[in-house]
């Protein structure tokens, strides 16, 4: 059930990715900070990914895990600046920075999400 999990998140997660990512790229295009762009990304994105992640990924119609959501995505924000402004300090452009944050803070979610917003009360 991980693997498929995983499969689900990493397909799911695409979409997200090109959403989120260009929305981010276009926010960096229009002349805003790499702070503000990742900040209006993320919540443009949070009720997108919130349903496709929950129903595809986790296999969740119950909007009552909202809110925790909300926390997993403000820490993955966090994450994200941090990533960025350590490439930033490499010489790294907003646009390579941004992509280069996307693999960790993408860990960080799926792990997040299965085991405190999306987990199973089963067990």
């Amino acid at each position: 059930m991980l693997k498929k999990q995983i499969i689900s998140f990493l397909l799911v997660g695409i979409i997200n990715t090109i959403v989120g990512y260009s929305l981010y790229a276009l926010f960096i295009y229009l002349g805003f900070s790499y702070i503000l762009s990742v900040l209006f990304a993320t919540i443009l994105g949070v009720l997108f990914n919130f349903k496709t992640i929950g129903k595809f990924v986790f296999k969740s119609k119950s909007d009552n895990a909202i809110l925790k959501f909300i926390l997993v995505y403000s820490i993955v924000f966090v994450v994200n600046i941090v990533i960025i402004k350590i490439f930033k300090g490499y010489e790294f452009n907003d646009y390579l920075s941004g992509l280069f944050a996307i693999i960790p803070a993408s860990a960080i979610s799926f792990i997040l999400n299965k085991y405190y917003v999306f987990k199973d009360k089963k067990k």
